[in-house]
């Protein structure tokens, strides 16, 4: 059995079995590991993507349950990393570690996508991932600050997005490089 729905815009088929986690279809079938695999158990956070607008725990999520579904990753969030809650993380320094950040921030845009201009409390209920770094107070600045750069509509000069396209990024990662011939 097929399940189709569309990931960062484009339509996808897996044939895995309907209750594989859309975490794993993701990482393993679709090679987007931008969510983390945390605990399992929907406690953590690090696996969230967006699906039809809504932050999904995808830990949680079974393929099944997503025909006709629309879903963005981190990877689908923009292409060159240029999405205000993307910038607004950099400009804010709320990356420590790493590991929980494409999570927050897809909660984050999704929360910014339902309400424009949220408080604190309702950063704290939406961005609900645990950061062993603790960087929350960072977070809610972040929040707010792509919060305004979207209301205004302009890119956050403080973080230009990178120059590296993830494809070429893939293509010359180390690990995927031929090995050098012998002479």
């Amino acid at each position: 059995m097929a399940m189709r729905f569309t990931v960062n815009g484009e339509a996808v088929q897996y044939r895995m079995d309907p209750q594989t986690p859309l975490l794993w279809a993701l990482r393993d079938a679709s090679n987007l590991t931008g969510a983390k695999y945390g605990c399992d158990t929907g406690e953590c956070g690090f696996c969230i993507v967006n699906v039809d607008g809504k932050a999904v725990k995808s830990c949680q999520v079974r393929i099944e349950q997503l025909e006709g579904s629309f879903v963005t990753t981190i990877e689908g969030l923009s292409r060159d990393r240029s999405h205000p809650v993307q910038q607004a993380w950099v400009a804010e320094w709320a990356v420590q570690c790493g590991f929980c950040t494409s999570g927050m921030i897809m909660a984050a845009a999704a929360l910014l996508e339902a309400n424009p201009t949220p408080g604190d409390a309702e950063i704290d209920a939406a961005v609900d991932v645990i950061c062993r770094c603790g960087t929350y107070p960072r977070v809610r600045e972040a929040v707010r600050r792509a919060a305004r750069a979207k209301a205004a509509g302009e890119p956050i000069a403080a973080a230009p997005p990178p120059r590296i396209d993830p494809e070429d990024a893939r293509r010359t990662a180390p690990s995927l490089r031929p090995a050098p011939k012998r002479p």
